[in-house]
């Protein structure tokens, strides 16, 4: 692997949330251009070693977010304030899974789940500002 590569993995492996093609950049504007960062990315894809997801945010408009499949599989949710991300822990959807897949005659080989809302910070920080008005 390049050390390109590698270094956009380890920026993945060190990141506490799923990270836009642009910050893994900013990460890594010493050592990667943009154009590296995205062949880095798109290899590591296709080894199975990151995933992405699209999401779409008012706010910032329409992103790819990478995460590295080095850990266990993961859900996250996104605040519609803070724009930041929240673990939603480890999947818990394997026997769903296995049910659409019993019910539809399918094979399901991966599945991505992310989930927009407001995060435990923002909730309270909205609440603690709702109770100061009231």
């Amino acid at each position: 692997m390049t050390k390109a590569r590698e270094a956009v993995l380890e920026a993945l492996d060190a990141a506490a949330s799923p990270l836009t093609a642009q910050g893994i950049g900013e990460k890594l504007s010493q050592c990667c251009d943009k154009a590296t960062v995205y062949r880095a990315l798109h290899y590591l894809e296709e080894k199975g070693l990151a995933d992405s997801f699209v999401l779409h945010c008012e706010a910032h408009g329409t992103e790819r977010y990478f995460a590295s499949l080095k850990a266990q599989h993961r859900h996250w949710l996104h605040c519609e304030l803070c724009h930041g991300f929240v673990d939603l822990g480890e999947c818990h959807f394997e026997p769903i899974l296995k049910e659409m897949e019993a019910a539809s005659g399918a094979r399901i080989k991966s599945h991505t789940l992310y989930a927009t809302g407001i995060c435990p910070v923002c909730g309270l920080a909205t609440h603690e500002a709702a109770d100061v008005q009231g």
